[in-house]
């Protein structure tokens, strides 16, 4: 079972800059949980997540400037209009998702990364690993999805 770590407690173990962490280093719950190489790892996960993002974004904005409808045939036109419509619907998708993880970033600078905000346990590094940008454990999420479920029935 990992110990639950608060590195604001301990001002030599505040997460450590870039680069620090070993090569192949995964989180495990060998270590006490959340300490300073586990924020670094998920810091560093959630700033390639987006970084990853920001280039697709304008990838796909240069691909907008240079590629102009100008198909002549109608059926090939409102394909491509299908086309940018699915990749514009995608990139705005990715824009909140953005949000989300600039929201991770901040709960690893206030301490709060990692720990369920229903609950205040620990969310598993299995999960965070999976989804960096979870706020609920897995039961905390599935509560919340199934009084949702129920809400939206009534």
């Amino acid at each position: 079972m990992a110990t639950v770590y608060d590195h604001r407690d301990d001002p030599e173990k505040t997460p450590q800059a870039a680069n620090d962490l070993p090569d192949g280093y995964r989180p495990s719950a060998d270590e006490p949980f959340m300490n300073a190489r586990q924020l670094q790892y998920f810091r560093e996960k959630l700033l390639a997540w987006k970084d990853a993002i920001h280039r697709e974004a304008a990838g796909t904005l240069t691909q907008l400037q240079v590629d102009s409808l100008r198909e002549a045939d109608l059926t090939d036109r409102a394909s491509s209009e299908t086309d940018w419509s699915i990749e514009l619907r995608t990139r705005d998708r990715q824009r909140k998702l953005i949000s989300k993880i600039d929201s991770a970033l901040r709960r690893i600078e206030d301490g709060e990364y990692g720990y369920c905000e229903v609950s205040g346990e620990p969310i598993s590094l299995a999960r965070l690993e999976a989804r960096p940008i979870a706020t609920m454990t897995v039961e905390a999420q599935e509560r919340h999805e199934r009084n949702e479920k129920v809400s939206r029935e009534e």
